[in-house]
């Protein structure tokens, strides 16, 4: 379908060339801000198993808390 549809767009290959251009550059944004969310919600994730650890809860219950690894869980400075 996507090829119909650049095909469709022109004849003309700067034309399409610029479609192209259009179409990866939406890609790669929509595949930086996918991954903005993934780093912010492993921050927040970060954080609450600080929080947890500083108030002594055992380590496998934050593991299911947070959904980090018992590794992530403990190479965290409290």
């Amino acid at each position: 379908m996507a090829g119909s549809l650049l095909m469709s767009v022109s004849k003309d290959e700067r034309e399409r060339a610029v479609y192209r251009s259009r179409r990866m550059y939406e890609t790669d944004m929509q595949s930086n801000i996918a991954t903005a969310e993934d780093r912010g919600e492993q921050r927040k994730a970060l954080a609450i198993a600080r929080n947890l650890l500083g108030m002594n809860m055992p380590l496998d219950q934050i593991v299911t808390a947070t959904g980090l690894t018992r590794e992530e869980v403990e190479n965290l400075d409290v």
